[in-house]
């Protein structure tokens, strides 16, 4: 995820890099694992040096649980396409729509054009989602990316960043419920350093 791209998936603007990541790792080499498609969506494949920790309890709203299993496919999908290096990867595409897709394209080629993916562990917490009787909804939720780095691909080396209080990212998502049922995203909003995420 980013704040100054506004997407999802990685770190904060960075001159020479399109993420962040913190502290200082070694590469691991990555062994595929596949999160279960379920209702007609894409399957997606992750790395094995990629690892998730979604603080989203169900709140008992099919609706809402819905956003948050959607959003959480949403943020993975985008984190396959850059380590595709697939600006255009359909996984996303099924889960962004309009200025939301465009950006995220924006994002993902972003990493392309370094040569670099991404490797460690990402945490999301703190969601709050308000569904609408139109068919839309919001989701707001933090992530840090403290234990998040980025790949180069051609040295397979791994950037090294301090965490600072950027390390924090708030993101506001605009949702709506497509003809298949599926909450694809409109837009999205981040913000780095956001006092809520560091509380």
């Amino acid at each position: 995820m980013t704040t100054a791209l506004t997407l999802t998936a990685c770190g904060n603007e960075d001159t020479d890099a399109p993420a962040k990541g913190s502290d200082t790792t070694t590469g691991v080499e990555a062994t595929t694992s596949s999160a279960p498609a379920s209702s007609g969506r894409p399957e997606i494949e992750l790395p094995g040096d990629i690892s998730y920790t979604f603080d989203w309890p169900k709140t008992g709203d099919k609706e809402k649980d819905a956003v948050l299993a959607d959003g959480e496919q949403s943020i993975k999908a985008v984190d396959q396409a850059i380590v595709k290096q697939d600006a255009l990867d359909k996984a996303y595409l099924y889960y962004y729509e309009g200025e939301a897709a465009a950006e995220t394209q924006k994002f993902v080629q972003d990493y392309v054009d370094h040569k670099a993916a991404i490797t460690g562990s990402y945490r999301f917490y703190a969601p709050e989602v308000n569904v609408r009787k139109d068919g839309t909804a919001s989701l707001s939720y933090c992530e840090d990316q403290g234990k998040a780095f980025v790949k180069y691909l051609e040295t397979n080396k791994i950037k090294k960043t301090e965490v600072t209080a950027k390390s924090y990212v708030m993101y506001h998502t605009s949702l709506k419920k497509n003809d298949k049922g599926v909450w694809v995203i409109t837009k999205l909003v981040s913000e780095g350093g956001h006092d809520q995420c560091q509380s």
